[in-house]
């Protein structure tokens, strides 16, 4: 079988010190802890065979940090750059706040703010206040995929190439987004967003996309204001075998935090709880288990 026009990676960032802690943690800055270190320079390594011709990432640190470690596994290091594009969703007056799965008896959600406490929110429109809404989020991941994603494609169809690697370095709940968008533009439809939640820590996802009826070595001609019928298909989802056999070291930064009592509440925001409705906007938000 041919291989692919183009690839595209999406590679969740490593643990963060805030993924650690019990708390919405969107745009708030938090580096990664030393277990995430780790998983970073290990997803660096399993990818260093994958030879991407680009590494865009968010520009938020913990991302940052491990997109560099995957560009500096590389061969030949591609370029490399960052974006707020490509940052998590903005949880507005609730970032660092505590989070709570359900609103408490006879307590208003106002009375929850009041007190500090953010309840998961379970549908798409809504959101908190300053922050965005999953579909604010889903409107920003198609900006981000037409500006780091297609362009590649269309270079790489012009030219003729198949094989061509392109990696995504984000968030859980911005990659289950960028996922979504990028499938909507296949000719034959896309999925929901809920479809690609729940990654692990710099685990990763992978997209193939070809040009319909494009044929290998041959140029695909069209003009910029008609770009040809596209096929996709997603070839890898949640890859994480390398990281199965790293432990959690004693000491460094971020360690202390660390609680194995919390498991449930780190398994619930990486996606692995069940009988959660589909649209929260937390489950990627804390460490897996």
């Amino acid at each position: 079988m041919a291989a692919p026009i183009i690839s595209v990676t999406f590679v969740r960032h490593g643990e963060s010190t805030d993924n650690l802690r019990s708390v919405w943690a969107g745009w708030a800055d938090a580096p990664l802890s030393n277990h995430g270190m780790n998983q970073a320079r290990a997803v660096g390594q399993s990818l260093s065979q994958t030879h991407f011709i680009a590494i865009h990432a968010s520009d938020l640190k913990r991302a940052y940090t491990t997109a560099q470690a995957i560009h500096d596994a590389q061969p030949t290091p591609p370029p490399f750059d960052s974006s707020p594009l490509l940052r998590e969703q903005h949880f507005g007056v609730a970032e660092g706040k505590p989070w709570s799965l359900h609103l408490e008896p006879g307590m208003s959600l106002e009375d929850h703010y009041a007190k500090g406490i953010y309840p998961v929110i379970f549908n798409r429109e809504d959101k908190f206040p300053e922050g965005e809404s999953l579909d604010d989020l889903a409107r920003r991941a198609e900006e981000a995929i037409d500006k780091f994603v297609m362009p590649h494609v269309w270079d790489a169809a012009r030219s003729g190439k198949r094989g061509v690697h392109v990696a995504l370095v984000s968030h859980g709940l911005c990659i289950s987004e960028l996922i979504a968008a990028l499938m909507r533009k296949s000719a034959v439809g896309g999925g929901s967003a809920d479809k690609y939640k729940g990654l692990l820590n710099t685990a990763w996802t992978r997209v193939a996309i070809n040009v319909h009826g494009a044929k290998e070595g041959e140029p695909v001609e069209f003009p910029s204001n008609e770009s040809p019928p596209l096929t996709m298909k997603v070839t890898d989802v949640n890859r994480h075998e390398h990281i199965d056999d790293i432990k959690r070291q004693k000491g460094g930064i971020g360690n202390a935090a660390y609680d194995p009592k919390q498991a449930d509440i780190r398994a619930f925001f990486g996606g692995a709880a069940v009988g959660e409705p589909a649209a929260s906007n937390a489950r990627d938000e804390t460490v897996d288990p």
